[in-house]
């Protein structure tokens, strides 16, 4: 029999509990894990399950609340680089309304791990005087020492990585061939959603390789740093054509359900936000994932005695990389960060990884 729950994949602890906390259900609920790791949809999952009472996802209350539609589910999203303090204090606002169509209201607050600190105070300030009409459920990354008190006021639940074995399995099983199922899997890093994408899509394998042969064709001039870029960012562009595509879909769901509707109330301006979230999104995990494959050929020829020589300067690389990764998380402009990293970054020649 369908469930809810079944968008949810390899992660039958993380269900198992959210499912016995459906019975005894509590005001505040922490999931905790990697993007891609199927917390989302655990949330709404959940989300659907403490509005209907079941897991059913046929009724219309849970395809809304799946769709991200329902009137009494609200999804928070950081509007910029964090929280803000203005948000959390629409969010207090929010949580103060009564439910319009159901027994509750539910919030769904994305990302919290970027919450500013005086977002943070705020949010405590709900949880200690909560409506027993509201539940809230927070995602993150993982728990930052701002959020031990909040962890602490909730109940945690952890997600792992998605095993790339999973992966493969449910992309064969929505249809996609075994030899490219199999690829996207890898190259997933643990994200189902990610791992659709690139399933989605022919010049994942090229995209890899220009970052792959990056470090092999720098020559320590900008001019060269240049044309890497570019062809880096112009191959990440054209993979955001699945995404576009699915946009589109959505875009014409929603016109649909205007027509039916009407354009009041109809999300339109939420999609669109959510939409431009995505695609930037998908543009920082793509650049992530080239640079971990950059680093990957450093650590390479780490391995190599004959680069002894050398070896504090792959090292520095490769946490010059990493600490560039990190930075994806900001509002930064992309082309100056890989120009910046791409200058400072030593070259590897392909004799480096031989013998």
């Amino acid at each position: 029999m369908a469930s809810v729950w079944d968008s949810v994949v390899g992660q039958d602890h993380a269900v198992g509990l959210l499912k016995q906390l459906v019975d005894s259900p509590v005001h505040g609920y922490l999931l905790v894990g990697p993007e891609g790791c199927g917390k989302e949809e655990a949330a709404r999952a959940l989300a659907a399950c403490l509005v209907t009472g079941s897991d059913d996802p046929s009724t219309n209350e849970a395809r809304l609340i799946i769709e991200g539609n329902y009137i009494d589910v609200h999804e928070v999203r950081r509007e910029g680089a964090s929280i803000t303090a203005e948000q959390a204090q629409d969010l207090v606002l929010l949580s103060s309304r009564s439910p319009v169509e159901s027994r509750m209201v539910v919030i769904i607050l994305h990302d919290i791990h970027f919450m500013s600190e005086n977002a943070v105070v705020r949010l405590l300030k709900t949880f200690e005087e909560p409506s027993p009409q509201v539940r809230f459920i927070l995602l993150t990354d993982a728990v930052v020492p701002l959020l031990v008190t909040v962890a602490s006021r909730c109940v945690n639940v952890t997600f792992g990585e998605v095993p790339a074995a999973l992966i493969e399995e449910r992309l064969v099983a929505e249809g996609v061939p075994a030899d490219v199922a199999a690829a996207a899997a890898v190259g997933a890093r643990g994200s189902l959603d990610r791992a659709r994408l690139l399933a989605g899509e022919a010049d994942y394998a090229a995209r890899r390789r220009a970052f792959e042969t990056a470090p092999h064709d720098l020559d320590g001039t900008g001019h060269r740093v240049a044309q890497l870029v570019a062809n880096i960012l112009a191959q990440i562009d054209a993979a955001a054509a699945p995404l576009e595509a699915i946009f589109e879909r959505e875009l014409e769901d929603l016109k649909a359900r205007i027509k039916i509707s009407g354009e009041r109330g109809s999300g339109k301006k939420d999609l669109e936000d959510s939409q431009k979230r995505r695609l930037r999104k998908h543009k920082t995990d793509e650049l992530r994932a080239g640079l971990a494959v950059m680093a990957a050929v450093y650590r390479d020829a780490m391995s190599h005695s004959h680069n002894a020589h050398r070896l504090g300067e792959f090292a520095a690389a490769v946490d010059d990389i990493h600490r560039t990764m990190g930075r994806l998380a900001l509002n930064v402009n992309e082309e100056l960060l890989l120009h910046a990293l791409f200058l400072r970054l030593p070259t590897v020649q392909y004799a480096d990884l031989v013998g």
